[in-house]
């Protein structure tokens, strides 16, 4: 069975007629005797959408029960069962209710698809899946409901329906939309001009870019090679040279002249990667081609004329701009050049354009790098010695040792030498050793000997012979030697770049870690990157290392790798030749990564702490505006009441009032030592002093100095319990807090266990109690400043007696945590290090053997 074919209306927004089109569309194949069925759809109570259903067959829709509340939805079995020839099925990204057949509308429609049903179907641009964050921007609105990209541009056809933002405003005034008391809402937030612009400019391009992408598969389809100037393409031939970027430039003015122009800069590399390019201003014209909104491609080739040609008609460019060539006159002797080649070979469907520039009659350069650069001195030397001396050492040999071995044998062992003087020095030792070979092969060998005449022509040829292929033996080998060290070079790089994406992909690496991986690897003194904030400011250092001072600025460095316009990685010690500085511009970008990395987790470090500030602000705002004036009002109706000269107060009264004023105070006092051991916290001034503390000292104070009474508070600290590092102070504080809390949430009657004992090197601290528990989600945020838990009243504290006594306790190196009581409640754990140098009890006698 063939599949079914799916047509899609797209619109920009809702209301621009989509289901309208789609209804009307449906009208026009029955009248023509197509079998066509409303599988779904929904008209929003639209007048006029509502009237396009009458006439046309609606398949029953399946209903469903959802949390108490009844919905329908399109009953696949249904269509299936019906088996129309076409179905239509409205708002493709929707979610089915849970307990559908399928979790979306759109797998419901691969269903009919795959039972050869043609579909109609409709989507707004906002519901594609990648467009999400972009429309979101926009509007402002989070689309929930989406649609994956594939399955509309698998649609055979998509039709935009389009319609201005001011018509659409207008649909929606008269109430064609939406009703009436959601028409004002809509206008001033969501169908806002520009709202509706930006999104139908989303939906225009996406659709163009589709309908490029079906003339692509067309024109390949039916292997069209010519250029169809369907669209703006202007393709720029970069040679790495300095031209490059006024092409560039050149270009993108011409792509402005036309509407939707479009630049495509294309740089052809050799394949054997030997290239005179300069890496560095590649990498400064790839940043200008994407500053002017265009891309960069390199491409693989051995004719470059022939590459830009195959590169244009395969993009379908309309014009190449090319500049004038740098040869000077006498290096067209070679050939015509790339630009008259392309000009010629272009043929009438590309434009060519051959732009002037400064480099004109400059020189093209060397194509290739110099064969002996990669090879070592010794090998070198080694290479000369075996091509020039080893010759005169045969000769000899030959002379005195073995007279007879005939010419042929002393060609072979002269062809062994220049094949050896290959291996070791490359191709000038080889080709100098040949030709010293055949000189000394001729005169010590070749009759008439001691003379350079030859009298026998086979021996003539024979000498011809060996040259011609001692010279080719020895491009082969320099040849294979090349591409050995060009592998082993691309193999070392490949571990280089493998190793730098693991570390990026890892998240490792800060910027000075990296700027000394670059110091290492290319044996640098120093290496610093250098950034300015535009072209006139002074650079500054970002980062360095190495062992002497580094470069200031981008110029005074040995080698300087740009990283955009405005920032630089710049080497001192030694210059780099060409092919090192691939695996350079890797590192430099990563380390400018690296750096706005660094730099932005500084400012969200900063954001959060500013964030905090706030929080705690306000928290503080509201603790005082509720918490201090509750204690300060019942003192100061207390000391009125006193000094009231009307009532005659008797000595119980007084002292009762007296008692208020003096809890209100204690009260006070606590809520404002809280405050400021937090505001201690926060400002990291907190500075304990470490000494050795007993456990079952500082308890006893702590109960002495809560607010709280201490009647209720039931305590079990072995007299041999070790004693711990910390300050006591501090840990009194701590304490403090942590036993207010647990007598705060206890019930009525209920006493709070304070329990210690010992666990290898630490010493723990339990305070238990029987109240309503933490969930363990809320276990965290307890420990947060103005945290009051459940349905504490106001006036129990403004929420910093857990978040002081973890402060402190982590500043004396320990921890405070919360678990579950067993049997409901809540138990606090601090934990602290033993003071060191004491003897650990043995748990195996009794407390009396050990005290």
């Amino acid at each position: 069975m063939a599949r079914g074919k799916l047509r899609i209306y797209l619109g920009a927004a809702p209301g621009v007629g989509k289901t309208y089109a789609m209804l009307s569309e449906a009208h026009r194949r029955i009248e023509r005797g197509t079998d066509c069925v409303v599988a779904f759809v929904e008209h929003h109570h639209r007048p006029r959408t509502e009237v396009m259903l009458h006439g046309l067959e609606v398949v029953r829709r399946k209903e469903l029960e959802y949390r108490g509340a009844a919905f329908t939805e399109m009953d696949v079995d249904a269509v299936l069962e019906r088996a129309p020839a076409v179905a239509l099925v409205d708002e493709l990204p929707h979610t089915n209710v849970p307990g559908s057949r399928n979790a979306k509308r759109w797998q419901d429609v691969e269903e009919l698809l795959a039972a050869g049903i043609d579909v109609i179907s409709t989507v707004n641009i906002q519901h594609l899946e990648s467009l999400g964050d972009v429309v979101e921007s926009i509007t402002g609105v989070r689309q929930r409901e989406t649609v994956p990209d594939e399955v509309v541009r698998r649609a055979d056809q998509i039709e935009l329906v389009d319609m201005s933002p001011q018509a659409l405003r207008r649909r929606m005034a008269h109430g064609n939309i939406y009703k009436a008391d959601k028409v004002d809402a809509a206008l001033s937030n969501y169908f806002r001009p520009g709202n509706l612009t930006a999104l139908r400019e989303l939906a225009l391009l996406w659709v163009a870019d589709r309908v490029d992408e079906y003339l692509q598969q067309y024109r390949g389809e039916h292997n069209i090679r010519s250029t169809w100037q369907a669209r703006e393409r202007i393709v720029v031939g970069l040679t790495g040279g300095p031209e490059g970027r006024t092409l560039l430039r050149r270009a993108a003015r011409l792509a402005e002249k036309g509407a939707g122009g479009e630049v495509l800069a294309v740089y052809i590399a050799r394949s054997d990667g030997l290239t005179a390019a300069s890496p560095k201003e590649l990498a400064v014209q790839r940043t200008l081609v994407e500053d002017l909104g265009g891309s960069f491609h390199q491409v693989i080739g051995e004719d470059i004329a022939a590459g830009i040609l195959e590169f244009a008609r395969g993009v379908n460019a309309t014009q190449i701009v090319l500049g004038v060539s740098r040869r000077k006159a006498w290096q067209y002797v070679f050939g015509p050049g790339v630009s008259a080649m392309v000009a010629r070979e272009s043929g009438p469907d590309l434009d060519v354009h051959l732009v002037t520039h400064d480099e004109i009659g400059t020189g093209t350069g060397l194509s290739r790098t110099p064969r002996t650069a990669r090879l070592s001195r010794n090998r070198l030397i080694w290479g000369w010695l075996i091509g020039m001396v080893g010759p005169v050492l045969l000769a000899l040999l030959l002379r005195g040792v073995a007279p007879g071995l005939g010419l042929a044998n002393d060609m072979l062992l002269f062809l062994t030498l220049t094949v050896a003087a290959a291996l070791l020095g490359g191709m000038l030792p080889a080709l100098a050793s040949a030709a010293f070979g055949s000189l000394l092969l001729n005169y010590y060998f070749t009759p008439p000997v001691h003379h350079v005449l030859i009298s026998n022509p086979r021996n003539i040829v024979a000498l011809v012979i060996f040259i011609g292929v001692a010279v080719s033996v020895a491009s082969v080998v320099d040849l294979a030697a090349r591409r050995t060290h060009q592998a082993a070079r691309l193999r070392a790089e490949s571990e280089i770049l493998s190793h730098l994406a693991g570390s990026v992909l890892r998240g490792e690496n800060g910027l000075a870690s990296l700027l000394e991986t670059v110091r290492e690897t290319f044996a640098m003194e120093a290496v610093a990157l250098l950034e300015r904030e535009n072209d006139t400011a002074p650079w500054t250092c970002a980062g360095s290392v190495g062992t002497r001072q580094p470069a200031s600025r981008p110029e005074y460095a040995d080698v300087d790798m740009p990283v955009g316009d405005h920032m630089s990685l710049a080497l001192t010690g030694r210059v780099l030749p060409a092919e090192d500085r691939r695996v350079l511009g890797a590192f430099a970008a990563q380390a400018a990564v690296v750096l706005d990395r660094q730099r932005l987790q500084s400012e969200a470090d900063q954001a959060r702490a500013l964030a905090e500030g706030n929080r705690i602000r306000t928290a503080l705002l509201a603790a005082v505006s509720h918490d201090l004036r509750t204690p300060l009002a019942g003192i100061k109706a207390s000391v009125s009441s006193l000094r009231s000269d009307d009532i005659e107060w008797s000595e119980e009264d007084r002292a009762e009032l007296l008692e208020a004023i003096e809890a209100g105070a204690d009260r006070l006092d606590h809520l404002v030592g809280n405050l400021l051991d937090m505001s201690r916290l926060q400002t990291d001034t907190v500075q304990p002093i470490v000494r050795e503390v007993d456990l079952d000292e500082v308890v006893p104070l702590a109960l002495e100095g809560m607010a709280a009474p201490a009647e209720h508070v039931v305590l079990d600290i072995p007299e041999d319990l070790p004693m711990v590092a910390a300050d006591k102070g501090l840990l009194e504080r701590a304490v403090a807090n942590v036993i207010e809390n647990a007598l705060k949430y206890s019930p009525e009657g209920e006493s709070v266990l304070v329990a210690a004992s010992t666990m290898a090197d630490q010493v723990q601290l339990r305070v238990v109690d029987r109240g309503p528990g933490v969930p363990d989600d809320a276990k965290d945020r307890i420990f947060e400043p103005f945290q009051r838990y459940g349905d504490a009243p106001r006036g129990a504290g403004v929420g910093l007696g857990l978040a002081v006594a973890r402060g402190f306790t982590e500043a004396l190196g320990g921890t405070l945590t919360a678990e579950d009581t067993p049997g409901g409640g809540l138990t606090m754990v601090l934990v602290l290090r033993t003071a060191p140098g004491r003897p650990q009890p043995r748990t195996d006698l009794p407390a009396a053997a050990t005290s």
